[in-house]
């Protein structure tokens, strides 16, 4: 998967990489990412490889019925996630972590678990995952902010932007201290605090490379009408 990723899109991107020295050689722990490509994982998963390390996504479940695309996705380890909001759709991918964690290997998590649908791209409210697989497993968070994928390709466009080659831009920040929640219940409570948590860090790396504030409030689609899932202008 390398070797296609960086074949295909080596030309067309440069990185610049702040603090690379955060990311661990070695270890267990999540990689949590802002979202608002659909090349994200992409782009991502190129920066880590360059860094040293192979990463594992949570992907939804439908992308491993894609020909071609679902076997590579199986074949490198990546972890379905069905959508479907119940105990059995959730264990699966948290038994995958553990399995990785006893490997010391790397997860990558969208905290928000879709694109934001914020409307100049800065990350909305967040969904467990990442807290959830962090507290139960022990293990870090890093929170990581990249800018400049939507030159490569926008929010919901159907092609890639090759040429001229565009600079993506990477903040990787230190782990997000969970230490407050040790020892608690993990709970739905607990859980909602520490998302917040980590998506004020990647926020955080966001305004260092944009050069500017987040809106004060997160957004949350619920309360703007609109859909957890899919294209968010549908």
């Amino acid at each position: 998967m390398a070797l296609v990723c960086f074949g295909l899109l080596g030309g067309s991107v440069k990185f610049r990489v702040a603090h690379p020295e955060r990311i661990p050689a070695r270890g267990a722990y999540v990689i949590a990412p802002n979202h608002y490509s659909e090349i994200d994982p992409v782009i991502v998963g190129m920066m880590l490889f360059r860094a040293g390390r192979q990463p594992r996504f949570l992907a939804k479940a439908s992308l491993f019925k894609i020909p071609v695309v679902g076997w590579f996705l199986r074949r490198s380890g990546q972890i379905p996630v069905e959508r479907t909001g119940t105990a059995a759709g959730a264990a699966s991918p948290l038994a995958a972590a553990h399995e990785l964690v006893e490997k010391q290997g790397i997860v990558v998590v969208y905290p928000e678990g879709t694109l934001t649908r914020e409307p100049d791209m800065w990350p909305m409210r967040g969904k467990t995952g990442a807290a959830r697989i962090a507290l139960e497993q022990h293990i870090p968070v890093i929170p990581v902010a990249h800018w400049g994928t939507q030159q490569l390709m926008g929010r919901y466009a159907k092609k890639v932007s090759l040429f001229p080659r565009k600079t993506i831009d990477f903040s990787v920040g230190e782990p997000v201290d969970l230490s407050e929640f040790e020892g608690r219940p993990i709970d739905q409570h607990v859980l909602a605090e520490a998302t917040e948590k980590i998506m004020a860090a990647i926020t955080a790396q966001l305004e260092e490379l944009r050069g500017q504030k987040a809106p004060a409030g997160r957004w949350d689609p619920v309360e703007q009408g609109q859909k957890e899932t899919g294209r968010f202008e549908s």
